[in-house]
């Protein structure tokens, strides 16, 4: 279906996994349960798995917001997107409101949201430092980066080739959704996050009352907020609420 590639599991209605700088196998991790209700498509973003590379080489969530607004489109799924999938995500809800059922974003770095608040400053300059500089960033800055995203081993064959991904991607400062159209249209929304690190906490915040969102907090799985011991029955309450 379309450009990108995808894994199928379970039956009923559709829900469409969209993940971040992580694969699907890490990022969706505890979600297996919701496969005896609904239809989980695990999409697969540019340069992961089967789906064709970037262009450029160059993660981009304009390029993102592209593809899921074919994908949405064939299915009129819920939508459940992560970090930086999350962009793409909103963008293409945006776009094409009436493709879409419902849309649940987990900690997707909106900075716009909070441009002033200290921490958001310094969540902003670690996540540009190594999107711009990649495998040079500075060494203590791409060590807590990634301790924030949830891979503290920075020497693993898995956290290089993350790296190395997001290397050159376009920044997330650049980003910015229409929130508003999301709202007008009246799609369910609902925003999560584990409760790790406080500027996350506010953008999660501020992007809940700008979509009138249902707002939850997970904690326990730091940023991979699926795993998150409450967090699966939580998501299969609200698409089974929302599912018209």
């Amino acid at each position: 279906m379309g450009t990108l590639a995808m894994d199928e599991r379970g039956g009923g209605p559709a829900v469409v996994l969209v993940h971040g700088g992580a694969g699907p196998r890490s990022t969706w991790a505890g979600l297996e349960s919701l496969a005896a209700r609904w239809t989980l498509l695990h999409v697969y973003r540019r340069g992961f798995g089967a789906s064709p590379p970037p262009p450029d080489g160059r993660q981009d969530f304009d390029v993102d917001a592209g593809d899921l607004t074919e994908v949405f489109a064939e299915r009129r799924p819920h939508v459940v997107a992560h970090s930086y999938g999350g962009f793409g995500a909103l963008l293409a809800a945006a776009r094409c409101p009436d493709a879409v059922r419902s849309v649940t974003i987990i900690e997707t770095p909106l900075y716009f949201l909070a441009p002033d608040d200290p921490g958001v400053i310094r969540l902003k300059r670690l996540g540009d430092e190594v999107l711009t500089r990649g495998p040079d960033a500075d060494p203590a800055m791409l060590r807590e980066f990634l301790a924030l995203a949830g891979a503290p081993d920075g020497t693993s064959d898995a956290t290089t080739a993350a790296v190395h991904r997001a290397w050159r991607a376009r920044l997330p400062g650049g980003a910015r959704p229409d929130l508003g159209a999301i709202r007008a249209a009246g799609i369910p929304a609902m925003v999560a996050s584990g409760d790790h690190l406080a500027g996350l906490e506010l953008i999660c915040d501020r992007l809940a009352d700008a979509l009138g969102a249902r707002r939850i907090v997970a904690p326990g799985a730091g940023h991979f907020v699926a795993a998150a011991p409450s967090f699966a029955d939580t998501l299969a309450e609200f698409l089974a609420a929302n599912h018209r």
